[in-house]
């Protein structure tokens, strides 16, 4: 029973992390777009929230699959 499970874990495992890294990159890039909308500064938050999400993602992610091995 428990060899059926696993492949079920890899796949919400693969979830999480594409959830993550997506959703705070969209986040980052919908904040960068609108300050630089707000202060006429057309590519420049765009970029820094794009990089900000990034990172917010992969530390998410890392924290994810670290939770997830820990389980084991």
């Amino acid at each position: 029973m428990r060899q059926q499970r696993r492949p079920y874990r890899a796949m919400a495992l693969y979830t999480a992390i594409l959830s993550q890294l997506a959703g705070s990159m969209l986040v980052g890039l919908f904040t960068g777009r609108w300050l630089d909308h707000k202060w006429d500064t057309e590519p420049l938050f765009l970029i820094i929230g794009l990089l900000i999400g990034l990172a917010t993602g992969i530390y998410a992610m890392l924290r994810t699959v670290n939770q997830f091995y820990s389980g084991d």
